[in-house]
C-alpha cells in the first residue's frame, strides 16, 4: 500500500503547489502588463537504491503564457503600450537590466525615470533622468523621449533620451520572483528598432479570470480525490494487519 500512499500524497502537495500558481494569476488579473504563468504536472520516477519502482507527481512551470494583455486608452504622456511583441528594459534591484510589459511610468523626486514599481526605466545610455522641472514629457513610437522645460515656449521640445526596447525570443526568457523578465544566461538583450510603443495606453494583464477560477476548481477537486486515495491506501493497510494477526 505504500505505493499508493506515496503517490496519492505526491500528488496532493503538487496539487497545492498548482493551486497557488493559479491563484497568483487570479490575484493579477488587473495588474498593468502581468504575464500568466503556466503549470502542469507529471509523473517522475523516484530513483535511489534499488530499481525505481515508485513514482511521484511533480508540477512543473513550463512557461507563460506570452499573448498580449488588452489595451486600455488613458490619455496619460507617460503610460505607453507595445504593440505587438517587444519589453521595455528596467534596472532591477540588484543593478542588473530586466524587462517589463508594465508601461505606467513615472518620474521620480531625482528626475529619473523609474516603472510603476519604482525599477529605473533603461535608454540607451542606462538609467534615463530628465532635467527638472518640465511641463511636457513626449514619448515617441521609437521610444524617443522628448522634454519641454517648464516656462519655455509650447513649440520648443528637447530631445534627452531613448528607452530601450528589446525583442528577445521569449524561449530565452524567465520570470523572477520580482515579476521581472530577463534572458536565461543572464546577459542584456540586443535593442531592437523595430518595437514600437503606443502613447497613452496601457496594456493590461492577460489573464482570463474564468478560466482560473475553473482550474482552481479542477485542482481542489483532484486534491480531494487524492485525500480519499490515501484513506483508503491507510485502511486497507489496516485490514491486512487485520489478516496477519489472524494467522
Amino acid at each position: 500500500m505504500d505505493k499508493m500512499l506515496y503517490i496519492a500524497a505526491s500528488g496532493a502537495k503538487q496539487d497545492l503547489l498548482a493551486t497557488g500558481v493559479r491563484a497568483n494569476n487570479l490575484a493579477n488579473a488587473q495588474t498593468t502588463g502581468f504575464k500568466a504563468q503556466l503549470e502542469q504536472a507529471r509523473a517522475m520516477p523516484a530513483f535511489g537504491e534499488g530499481l525505481p519502482t515508485r513514482v511521484f507527481a511533480m508540477t512543473e512551470s513550463p512557461s507563460h503564457k506570452y499573448e498580449s494583455g488588452a489595451m486600455i486608452k488613458t490619455g496619460r504622456e507617460l503610460d505607453v503600450a507595445i504593440q505587438g511583441r517587444g519589453w521595455l528594459s528596467v534596472q532591477d534591484a540588484q543593478g542588473n537590466e530586466a524587462y517589463t510589459r508594465a508601461g505606467n511610468l513615472q518620474v521620480g523626486a531625482d528626475g529619473l525615470l523609474e516603472d510603476g514599481h519604482g525599477n529605473l526605466v533603461i535608454g540607451d545610455g542606462g538609467p534615463i533622468a530628465l532635467p527638472l522641472p518640465l511641463s511636457k514629457i513626449d514619448i515617441a513610437a521609437d521610444g524617443t523621449l522628448s522634454i519641454r522645460p517648464q516656462g519655455a515656449p509650447v513649440e520648443v521640445l528637447a530631445e534627452v533620451g531613448q528607452l530601450k526596447l528589446v525583442n528577445p525570443e521569449l524561449s530565452q526568457m524567465e520570470k523572477g520572483s520580482d515579476g521581472l523578465f530577463r534572458l536565461k544566461d543572464g546577459t542584456p538583450a540586443a535593442q531592437d528598432i523595430n518595437v514600437r510603443l503606443s502613447n497613452g495606453m496601457l496594456e493590461g494583464s492577460n489573464v482570463n479570470p474564468i478560466e482560473e477560477m475553473v482550474s482552481m476548481i479542477e485542482l481542489q477537486r483532484h486534491y480531494e480525490l487524492q485525500v480519499k486515495m490515501m484513506k483508503k491506501a491507510d485502511e486497507l493497510d489496516m485490514r491486512g494487519n487485520m489478516l496477519l494477526r489472524i494467522i
